[in-house]
């Protein structure tokens, strides 16, 4: 078997980008909040539940199933992305490798090994571009602004397009805001506006999370 050899220069770029995240920190408690999801002239309304590990977000009280399916998805989703992992626990078995640097200042960084296939952008120490294969879909989203926390950084614009990734053909297109309020010691996801084109057509879902409360952490 043929040794993947990377580059020393871009795994440190992808790197220091990859640690400039915002996430939370092991202390996390999880929290609660109001939830509101507006989809054209329908307005659902509940509760959400986000446990301490980030990973397990429940919805009460939400009488559309599809309403509350959407806002589990979108619940589930804040929370995966804000977890903290290492760089090691997360890309330890890919090989990284510099690519062009275009008009913007963003520095294409190429992945081989385990995620092979997969590519990003670092510009100013984040990620603006991510390129990835997810099983038979690739994903690919631009990030045109984001959150200075002062702990990392948040993304605040960006959209995502999906393709089959045997054939090519475009599976759909969305644009996202993101806004952030901060809560106790935590930035806390409040709303997300999603335009996409489904079927040919427009829609655009608004969520919103109001009366965030964190939760108590467990007494050890």
């Amino acid at each position: 078997m043929t040794e993947v050899k990377g580059n020393d220069q871009a795994r440190d770029i992808f790197r220091a980008a990859y640690e400039n995240r915002y996430t939370w920190d092991h202390n996390f408690p999880g929290y609660t909040a109001d939830v509101s999801l507006k989809r054209g002239d329908e307005v659902y309304t509940g509760q959400v539940r986000l446990a301490a590990d980030g990973m397990k977000a429940e919805v009460t009280n939400v009488a559309d199933e599809q309403a509350k399916k959407e806002i589990a998805e979108q619940a589930w989703e804040i929370g995966v992305h804000r977890v903290r992992r290492t760089f090691e626990q997360t890309h330890g078995q890919n090989v990284f490798k510099l690519g062009e640097t275009d008009k913007t200042g963003a520095v294409e960084i190429f992945v081989e090994g385990k995620a092979m296939g997969d590519r990003y952008k670092v510009r100013d120490n984040e990620v603006c571009l991510v390129h990835r294969h997810i099983r038979d879909v690739v994903v690919t989203i631009n990030t045109y602004t984001s959150h200075k926390t002062g702990e990392g950084y948040l993304s605040h614009r960006y959209d995502s397009a999906y393709h089959d990734a045997a054939t090519g053909e475009a599976k759909g297109e969305s644009d996202f805001e993101d806004t952030y309020e901060k809560v106790g010691d935590y930035y806390i996801l409040t709303k997300r506006l999603i335009c996409s084109t489904q079927n040919g057509e427009d829609v655009t879902h608004e969520y919103s999370f109001s009366n965030v409360r964190l939760l108590q952490p467990a007494i050890v």
